[in-house]
């Protein structure tokens, strides 16, 4: 046989041992176990864990020249963007999973973003083959399907990342009324002069379409101040979640020394106390009487009221495909093109994570260079209260629903338009440039985000500059 052959046979050989190689270690999960173990074995195989935790498993070549560097950046990057030890926990002790990373691993898998094709080539097992990633985007539907079941919508946008708010949530009426009324009392501020509606106005949409808000004295705040609408739906409240329910986060702004300004709840069920009409409603109500427990809890049962079913959008995931513009429709696939249906996921469409201002472009350097101004406590996000390293500059996301209403825009309000809120995010979050005409196509769709309060279509008396 000649020398050519041989080498041929050769290469043909070896190309067969590594082609059985491959498949060995890309096994697809098996059919017959259940969905949290599908997922959960496709994300260990896929080395997931090498960059996206806290204790990466890092690869034996990790501190090798060139490749330490490289390695650092990655493990930096991905778990910045998405640490998977929370989903990890939630699939290995059926559990439910994030609504959030269910939509981030889809997404990552559908686009072919993940994994990288740097560790592919020392990692074979990570290879995603067509049948693991039809794998996992079952799972991912079923699991969805089961601990967030979409039973609004048609049968085809059943397994969206976003579903449609419903009409209306459990609510106490009795209290909700008397929830009202507190909302927007000024007794609630040491110089009657502040309520709750003041800086989250009913007629303005939730907010007051101003940078900071400001308290007693005119004092400015340090934050944004986001919408009161549709609040119900957050995992948490404030942007640093520091609030864990509505109640908690009724309680805050009455003492807080730059907004409303007591020194305890005492004084406001003092003053409260003087009206006695309102107090023997409230008794009524609530026979333990006045305190901070009852007042939160019947601001709480008012804030549940505040749903806005019914927008275009909505209309459309029911089935109404006349409800959205072509446009508007174009801009609802860029919005999952881009990835924002991943941390924008859910009834809300946002409010269910706390993710990092920034992920791919330093958001605050560039701030500092434009506005000449330096960092605030109030860009310290979820750090100030874990002090966590991690947790610095993370937020929780905010509401999508009726954002076309709810300038200015980012938790430090440095953005006036939509349009620049939109392009802006696609840079520092996604780490695209969108293009003009594509970022009006999603602009449009957010419009369609603008829902229904107590059947009529939400308005904001303000205009914007």
């Amino acid at each position: 046989m000649k020398k050519s052959s041989k080498l041929i046979l050769a290469l043909v050989a070896v190309i067969v041992v590594l082609a059985i190689a491959y498949r060995a270690v890309n096994k697809t999960p098996s059919a017959d176990l259940p969905a949290n173990e599908q997922l959960a074995q496709v994300l260990t195989d896929g080395g997931c864990m090498a960059c996206h935790s806290a204790q990466p498993e890092l690869p034996f070549y990790a501190n090798w020249p060139i490749a330490k560097g490289l390695i650092e950046q990655h493990v930096k990057e991905g778990y910045n963007v998405f640490d998977v030890t929370p989903l990890m926990n939630a699939l290995q002790n059926g559990e439910a999973p994030g609504e959030v990373d269910l939509a981030k691993v889809e997404q990552s898998l559908s686009n072919g973003s993940m994994p990288m094709s740097e560790y592919c080539l020392m990692h074979w097992g990570s290879s995603v083959t067509d049948a693991k990633r039809e794998s996992v985007l079952a799972a991912v539907k079923e699991l969805r399907a089961k601990y967030y079941p979409n039973t609004l919508a048609a049968a085809e946008f059943a397994n969206e990342p976003v579903r449609p708010i419903p009409d209306s949530v459990a609510y106490d009426a009795d209290k909700a009324k008397l929830g009202d009324v507190l909302y927007h009392d000024t007794r609630l501020s040491a110089d009657g002069t502040v309520s709750c509606a003041t800086c989250h106005g009913l007629n303005t949409a939730g907010v007051d379409n101003k940078r900071y808000s400001e308290g007693i004295g005119k004092q400015l705040g340090g934050v944004n101040a986001p919408t009161v609408y549709n609040a119900c739906f957050n995992f948490v409240q404030f942007w640093d979640g520091r609030a864990g329910t509505l109640a908690e986060q009724a309680g805050g702004p009455p003492l807080n020394p730059v907004e409303m300004g007591c020194k305890s709840f005492d004084e406001i069920v003092a003053r409260l106390s003087e009206d006695k009409a309102f107090v023997d409603s409230f008794t009524v109500v609530y026979p333990e009487g006045l305190s901070q427990a009852t007042i939160t809890d019947a601001i709480a049962e008012f804030e549940k009221t505040l749903v806005t079913p019914n927008s275009a959008f909505d209309r459309y995931l029911k089935g109404d495909k006349t409800a959205l513009t072509a446009e508007q429709t174009e801009g609802y696939d860029l919005f999952k093109k881009y990835d924002c249906a991943t941390c924008h996921a859910g009834v809300n469409m946002g409010g269910l994570t706390y993710e990092l201002m920034g992920q791919r472009e330093n958001y605050f350097e560039d701030r500092e260079l434009t506005e000449k101004s330096g960092l605030t406590d109030g860009d310290n996000g979820r750090w100030a209260q874990t002090k966590i390293e991690r947790d610095r500059y993370r937020f929780k996301t905010p509401t999508l629903r009726n954002v076309a209403l709810t300038w200015p825009y980012y938790h430090d309000g440095s953005v006036p338009t939509l349009n620049e809120a939109i392009t802006k995010m696609a840079k520092y979050q996604v780490g695209r440039a969108i293009r003009a005409e594509e970022a009006q196509k999603v602009e449009s769709f957010l419009e369609a985000l603008t829902g229904e309060y107590q059947g009529k279509l939400l308005t904001n008396d303000n205009t914007q500059q």
